[in-house]
């Protein structure tokens, strides 16, 4: 396997960074910020050619001050649509 350049590095960093937010979140809402933070992560990161730098770029950069909110502790619970319902039940994890 091929070493993973600093801009993937920087993704992963932020896809576990993402995943670790629910553990700090009530455990009822916990299923609902796992699916959100996961769907949304992967539909931004399929619209992205690997090759689109700048766009992987801004990405980044939006995706960095969304978790800054989401890390804040007063934000409790999020809202889970029924496309990410959907799409949920299309990754076959449940």
């Amino acid at each position: 396997m091929s070493t993973r350049s600093g801009l993937q590095k920087e993704v992963l960093s932020l896809y576990r960074r993402a995943l670790r937010i629910p553990r700090s979140k009530p455990q009822a809402s916990r299923a609902r910020w796992n699916l959100m933070l996961r769907y949304t992560f992967r539909t931004q990161a399929s619209r992205a050619s690997p090759n689109a730098f700048s766009t992987i770029e801004y990405l980044m950069r939006t995706g960095k001050r969304q978790l800054d909110t989401f890390e804040n502790a007063s934000i409790k619970d999020c809202t889970v649509s029924g496309e990410m319902e959907a799409w949920d039940k299309t990754q076959g994890r449940r």
